[in-house]
């Protein structure tokens, strides 16, 4: 059945939109070097079967595979390289563009990219800077370059922490810093996606994609420039929810709880967004 599944997603076209997920995958860390004794290569493998599977159920609620896919907490390279390699995934196109952040938790931005959906340009890493000009130890910023659409990929400064919103003011602005600049250069489709920490989306009954001491919060999602229409929603399934036994309903089924495993997938829920490029 999964081989007549992907067949026939392969087959899906839709030439006038693309289709991206933007997705939080909390601590998807290579088992090899994690120290902290929270991951064995069974949790690790079992972790990526659960994005894998993830991205099969959005394809098939949506009736095609991902073009592409925003990752954020990812540990490395390596940990990408399984996921496109020992899943199912390991049958479709997907590529990785990936770099090392100075992140002082090691975890970085990556964009998985179907070599069928996009001709690819060039990607780079892009840091954030300080007042005095110095590095932060934060993510960087990924942008991925290609022929029609020019990719984003951010997880800005966390809450915590002192002096934390300012972090995330001068990551929201290196952010338009650079959309602003690929747009200078005459790149007209410009979409920046992923964690930005901030409940900038308030609207009215706008659907949550992380849920902290009760309340939803709305701090994934996306930034569009030029000439795109982009249809978002939030990937709210059963698979990855569970009761919320301490304020009710329901909230995304994570992974770990401190060093504590909890066999979910995220704390996160994914972002899917349906792009049409104006011709």
């Amino acid at each position: 059945m999964l081989a007549l599944f992907i067949t026939l997603c392969l087959n899906v076209t839709a030439a006038d939109s693309l289709l991206l997920v933007s997705w939080n995958v909390e601590n998807f860390l290579d088992y090899r070097e994690d120290t902290s004794g929270k991951y064995t290569t069974r949790r690790f493998y079992a972790k990526c079967n659960a994005i894998s599977k993830t991205i099969f159920m959005i394809a098939d609620e949506q009736g095609r595979l991902p073009d592409a896919v925003a990752l954020m907490e990812v540990g490395d390279r390596f940990a990408l390289q399984q996921l496109v390699s020992a899943t199912p995934l390991r049958k479709l196109d997907y590529t990785i563009a990936h770099f090392e952040s100075p992140d002082h938790r090691g975890i970085d931005c990556a964009l998985l990219w179907r070599k069928s959906s996009f001709k690819f340009k060039r990607a780079s890493p892009k840091h954030l800077l300080d007042g005095d000009g110095a590095i932060m130890p934060t993510r960087d910023i990924l942008v991925v370059e290609f022929e029609d659409l020019d990719v984003l990929v951010n997880h800005h400064p966390s809450k915590v922490g002192g002096g934390s919103g300012g972090k995330r003011e001068i990551a929201m602005a290196r952010m338009r810093q650079l959309m602003d600049s690929l747009a200078a250069q005459g790149h007209r489709n410009i979409i920046s996606v992923g964690d930005f920490n901030d409940d900038v989306w308030k609207e009215p009954g706008s659907q949550g994609t992380i849920k902290y001491n009760g309340a939803w919060e709305k701090i994934d999602g996306y930034f569009a420039s030029g000439g795109l229409q982009v249809r978002e929603s939030v990937f709210n399934a059963p698979a990855l929810s569970e009761p919320d036994r301490a304020y009710g309903g329901t909230k995304p089924r994570r992974s770990f709880s401190g060093p504590r495993w909890l066999g979910g997938t995220s704390d996160h829920y994914p972002v899917i967004l349906r792009i049409v490029i104006a011709p």
